[in-house]
């Protein structure tokens, strides 16, 4: 899977945020530095969305978890 990246330069340096995840956003001083902020910010992200589903999912009965793959191309 991949993301969209967005980065904007502020007097502070940059801000960025990713499209396709909400709460996955990031600053730095640098552009670089900005980047990998926001790789921790995707995993961060995706591990309490993770959490979040868990305990959402352990209240429930007979449910049906399974791996999916996605695989978007933009046209």
């Amino acid at each position: 899977m991949q993301f969209n990246a967005v980065f904007k330069k502020v007097p502070e340096g940059y801000v960025g945020f990713v499209e396709e995840l909400p709460g996955a956003n990031t600053q730095g001083r640098t552009l670089e530095e900005a980047r990998a902020n926001l790789h921790e910010a995707i995993a961060l992200t995706l591990e309490a969305n993770r959490t979040l589903a868990e305990e959402y999912i352990a209240e429930m009965q007979e449910v049906i978890r399974e791996p999916i793959s996605v695989c978007h191309e933009k046209t």
